[in-house]
């Protein structure tokens, strides 16, 4: 079973939820169960009219084919509450959903999680200070490595720092850390994607790569020595210009494309996978995959919120699992 959490109950993620057990794919060797709040969701159901047939479900239950199994983990009153406008009541309740889904990962009965999506503000709000899903798993989980990656059939991007301020980046890249992203990136396309020989691309810092230390110097003395570190054990290359790299690994090019800093990445990403795009993250004990996309306020209770991504979360949660499996046999 994958556990999904339902992610903030006044976002999209409860809408996105009962559109995707309508588009679920079959024979996928894993099932779904729902993380959240039963009466948030029978809501949702109602009032957007989504028709399911919302269950309740706990550990060790056995899940009927048709239904939408809800591990039911608060008991918000939907009467009360107003699309897109959070609270400390649902900023604790969508930390809730993430720290059960954890545990249970942990403890081997869900043997994967997908996370709907949250808002930071409202997780601080709670009282978790986090900067985002990403650090609060980690945290969790005990993990001092880990990366986020972005993942999708065209092109996929991990990333060496993720929410920094931009004028703290130059500070923040070291050798130590793109060597780190460098192998943990080969050994995920490895073992979770069942890549044989991954090619990696290391996008530059400055423009064009630096230019011969013309528009910067990071390239000659961080990511070039971190490039030449690792090259022995991994098939990578770069600096590569920013501005071109990203295109080059969506026509086939590279397998993934290394970026130094959130937007130098998540901007080609976003471009080509806005709708089904997936965030993995590296380095956990656990299967983690999550939406490429936030709460959507400004549409929440609408109705017209897409669930691609989630579908594609929960399909790439899937095959992480049977590959670990097979690597594991």
């Amino acid at each position: 079973m994958i556990g999904i959490t339902m992610g903030c109950p006044v976002g999209i993620g409860p809408e996105i939820l009962l559109k995707f057990f309508s588009s679920i794919p079959e024979d996928q060797g894993v099932q779904p169960v729902i993380l959240g709040d039963l009466g948030v969701l029978q809501h949702a159901s109602s009032t957007l009219g989504i028709p399911a047939e919302i269950v309740p479900w706990k550990p060790g239950e056995a899940i009927e084919r048709g239904t939408v199994p809800v591990y039911n983990l608060s008991s918000l009153d939907s009467t009360e509450l107003r699309w897109g406008k959070p609270d400390e009541k649902t900023g604790k309740a969508m930390a809730l959903y993430i720290e059960e889904a954890v545990k249970l990962t942990g403890d081997g009965i869900l043997a994967g999680m997908v996370t709907c999506p949250i808002t930071k503000k409202t997780l601080s709000m709670a009282g978790y200070h986090y900067p985002g899903h990403t650090e609060m798993l980690a945290d969790l989980t005990g993990t001092e490595n880990y990366l986020m990656m972005m993942a999708g059939r065209q092109l996929k991007v991990t990333l060496v720092t993720i929410h920094e301020p931009l004028s703290r980046v130059a500070e923040m890249i070291s050798v130590e850390k793109i060597e780190k992203c460098i192998r943990m990136t080969n050994l995920a396309l490895r073992e979770d994607f069942d890549m044989i020989n991954p090619r990696i691309a290391v996008a530059g810092l400055n423009p064009h790569g630096g230019e011969e230390a013309m528009f910067g110097r990071e390239e000659e003395q961080i990511i070039i020595p971190a490039v030449h570190a690792t090259s022995g054990e991994c098939n990578v290359s770069g600096p590569w210009a920013p501005d071109t790299v990203f295109y080059h690994a969506a026509q086939g090019r590279f397998d993934a494309v290394i970026a130094m800093y959130h937007d130098q990445g998540l901007i080609p990403f976003k471009l080509l996978h806005f709708a089904d795009g997936v965030n993995v993250t590296l380095g956990l004990p656990i299967v983690r995959t999550s939406v490429d996309h936030g709460t959507a306020y400004d549409i929440a209770g609408h109705g017209v919120a897409d669930c691609s991504s989630l579908v594609e979360a929960y399909v790439m949660a899937g095959k992480i699992i049977i590959n670990r499996i097979n690597k594991d046999s």
